[in-house]
């Protein structure tokens, strides 16, 4: 029997070269980017093992995975690309970045794709997809609730043929990243126009005179590789061709880019879920209290079963969400979007949190990778909207269903 969501053929072929490239090279050098970390010292290091795989996984075809357009990767489907997600979701530190599809690049290249000029594409664009450098996203301010973006103070003011560029942001990921050459930076050019028109976004190199990366954020103790920095813009000057679109699209450009991302987020943090879960049985099996393994206990298989189920309704909402991209367009699945990036890290956190209980002390320790997964994910409850908003979002949707007017200006 087919599904809505089922996989196409294509898709599916994708699914078996991945996951055999999963199993064959990114699983058994999971203990080999651990020492090479370990060994540089260095929490933002990029280790070689990265670049031997990145060479691999190109030289596969697997690369680009995420990109809609096929000038640039194979041109799957947001439905086609959410299964790969999920699968590069469980190897987090290695395998959405061996395949170029990590973020915030991932969501920078798409920008580019769809609003960059000429230069910014052959610049930027270009060695992004190639794989030669990274790039960070500055849109979160220290002083504002960035979960209005319209809150963001950020200047950037027009002298002749420049922009000046003064304020501070943080949260910027990947720009400790050591392969980091450019950020897309959002801020405001006119105070005074309609609420929605008063962003935008430039292209500001990280070697701009006056940009300067104050420090790198922790998350929950965590220094992630690629960095969360504080970065402070004093009087940074780009040329006005560092402008994507135009003057006053920075708010429209954020709601393309974050769409897609959501999906992406979502399916890898399923994926942690997965990785989770087989993690909670293999210990629940091996370990004995009691004079019985772990997994006969009844509350420990409630824990396996409500797992389970709860995963497989988050993939669900997800690949129904990434459907309607494919068929009826972002805006349409608005709701759906914001559905899953609510649901998607709640429950890969209800089975994390059982996977390290099940673990003991082990759980909470670096021997296991399941305290720093709770941390990311954790993170993604914050990420690209708190859950509050999208929630904010689906309400509103939900009162206009009855009421259309509910809530318009008047």
């Amino acid at each position: 029997m087919t599904t809505m969501f089922e996989n196409t053929e294509r898709g599916t072929e994708y699914v078996k070269r991945l996951t055999a490239f999963m199993d064959s090279h990114v699983y058994p050098a999971e203990a080999v980017y651990a020492q090479q970390m370990r060994e540089s010292g260095n929490p933002n290091h990029h280790p070689q093992i990265l670049e031997d795989l990145k060479a691999e996984a190109k030289s596969q075809g697997l690369w680009n995975l995420f990109h809609p357009h096929a000038e640039w990767g194979p041109g799957l489907t947001n439905l086609e690309y959410a299964h790969l997600a999920e699968i590069t979701g469980r190897s987090p530190q290695l395998a959405p970045e061996a395949t170029n599809c990590n973020a915030p690049d991932t969501g920078n290249m798409e920008v580019l794709t769809l609003f960059g000029t000429d230069e910014h594409k052959e610049k930027w664009l270009r060695p992004l997809l190639d794989g030669e450098i990274a790039s960070a996203f500055a849109m979160t301010e220290p002083a504002v609730a960035s979960s209005d973006a319209t809150n963001i103070e950020t200047s950037m003011v027009r002298e002749g043929d420049e922009y000046v560029i003064n304020g501070r942001k943080w949260w910027t990921s990947n720009a400790l990243h050591e392969n980091c050459k450019v950020m897309i930076v959002m801020g405001k050019t006119d105070p005074d126009a309609p609420t929605h028109r008063q962003q935008s976004m430039m292209v500001v190199p990280m070697d701009t005179p006056g940009v300067k990366v104050v420090r790198g954020l922790p998350v929950f103790g965590y220094q992630d590789r690629e960095g969360h920095a504080e970065v402070l813009f004093d009087n940074v000057r780009v040329p006005t061709s560092a402008l994507l679109a135009g003057e006053g699209d920075g708010f429209m450009i954020s709601q393309a880019r974050l769409g897609p991302g959501r999906i992406h987020h979502c399916m890898r943090v399923i994926g942690m879920a997965e990785r989770a879960l087989d993690l909670l049985i293999a210990r629940a099996q091996q370990r004995v209290t009691f004079g019985k393994p772990i997994a006969t206990r009844e509350n420990i298989k409630d824990w396996i079963a409500e797992s389970r189920m709860e995963i497989e309704m988050a993939r669900l909402l997800t690949l129904k969400a990434a459907h309607l991209m494919d068929t009826v367009g972002n805006k349409q699945a608005r709701m759906e979007i914001a559905a899953i990036k609510v649901v998607a890290p709640n429950v890969a956190l209800k089975v994390i949190d059982r996977a390290i209980q099940i673990h003991g002390g082990g759980g909470v320790s670096d021997d296991f990778p399941l305290a720093e997964m709770w941390a990311h994910v954790r993170t993604l409850r914050l990420a690209d909207g708190p859950d509050e908003v999208h929630k904010m979002t689906i309400a509103r949707q939900e009162l206009r269903r009855v009421d259309p007017e509910w809530g318009r200006k008047k």
